[in-house]
């Protein structure tokens, strides 16, 4: 078993059919993952998944139910988003394999958090606001003419291209590796509704006009990881400001 897959969650958001949820669970376990979150599950578990999950029911009886995105990236250091729509603020974005290089290298190193890979509703995918709590995005190169995938088809391709890098044994050279733990998902949030709270009692943003500054700021520093340390000293300079504040 490939040890940087383990560190691997597929999430999948608030599906419908009960049938794309067991064919995910064989998909990943066609390819080694066995980490399933299933958040808001309209119909789960159900009849249909484990007949279609095959022989990987085991994967479907392991997933983690969830009912916030929240849960479903507690304890992660590196979120990635599906998505295949250009979106009126550009985030960044990698093809399917070059995001995985990305995935693997950081599932290598020892100190990394999980990392979580998100997929969205059969119909329309993730939401924007899904989609900022991202650091990367990622797409499946197909036919411009026909890009829409089924659900498990997505989780297939990528189970895939994981399996191909794991096994390539991509690891980062001792020169590229950070000296601090990237900070987890659940941190960065509370660092972002901090740096809200600070720009509204400082009267930058106004809550009644927010425009896109928020969002800008989330793609900031989804662009540019922090680390533990470094989102502690700006957490303690947002308090500061925040004492300084009081009347």
């Amino acid at each position: 078993m490939l040890e940087s897959l383990q560190k691997i969650r597929i999430v999948l958001i608030a599906t419908t059919h009960p049938g794309n949820v067991g064919a995910t669970a064989r998909a990943m376990c066609n390819m080694g993952l066995a980490n399933l979150y299933l958040v808001r599950p309209e119909r789960y578990p159900h009849a249909d998944a484990e007949a279609r999950a095959a022989g990987a029911v085991h994967i479907l009886r392991g997933a983690t139910i969830v009912q916030s995105l929240d849960e479903a990236l507690a304890g992660c250091s590196l979120v990635v988003g599906t998505s295949a729509r250009e979106r009126r603020i550009p985030w960044p974005v990698l093809p399917a394999r070059q995001a995985v290089e990305q995935v693997i290298q950081e599932a290598s190193e020892p100190e990394s958090g999980d990392i979580a890979i998100l997929f969205g509703r059969e119909e329309h995918g993730l939401t924007n606001d899904e989609l900022q709590r991202c650091n990367l995005h990622l797409t499946i190169p197909s036919n411009p003419d026909y890009s829409s995938l089924n659900l498990a088809m997505a989780v297939q391709l990528i189970a895939y291209e994981l399996r191909v890098a794991a096994l390539e044994g991509m690891t980062l050279s001792a020169t590229e590796k950070w000296d601090q733990p990237w900070a987890d998902a659940q941190t960065i949030e509370h660092m972002l509704h901090q740096l809200e709270e600070v720009l509204v009692a400082t009267t930058f943003l106004d809550p009644q006009n927010p425009r896109q500054v928020m969002t800008r700021l989330r793609r900031m520093f989804a662009r540019n990881r922090l680390d533990k340390i470094e989102v502690g000293i700006l957490r303690g300079m947002l308090a500061f400001i925040l004492q300084r504040l009081k009347p």
